[in-house]
């Protein structure tokens, strides 16, 4: 799921990343990968909260309109977001989520 706040003082938009207990399923550890990461797989770790469902917010720069963006369930395993705005061909294995600001 991803929810959306623009913000008022600079051209950014704050958007919450957001994994269901039902989609995360058993994951110890969820990271999100992107283009705003440079598709590090490390570099964004989502917050495990005790409902189950995983969390985590960016900063996103609205003068790019749309990134694309893909999960990493325990290391190996990669899902896209079921609420995503679109979806983009990879080239790999697939398609990678989209959200537009």
């Amino acid at each position: 799921m991803l929810k959306k706040q623009y913000l008022k003082t600079r051209p950014a938009c704050k958007v919450t990343f957001r994994i269901s207990k039902e989609a995360a399923r058993s994951a110890q550890s969820i990271y999100l990968v992107g283009d705003f990461n440079a598709w590090d797989a490390q570099a964004t770790p989502m917050s495990a909260l005790k409902s189950g469902e995983f969390t985590v917010v960016l900063e996103l720069d609205t003068a790019t309109p749309e990134y694309q963006f893909r999960y990493q369930y325990d290391g190996s395993h990669w899902e896209n977001d079921w609420e995503a705005d679109g979806y983009v061909d990879n080239g790999v294995d697939g398609e990678n989520s989209l959200v537009r600001v």
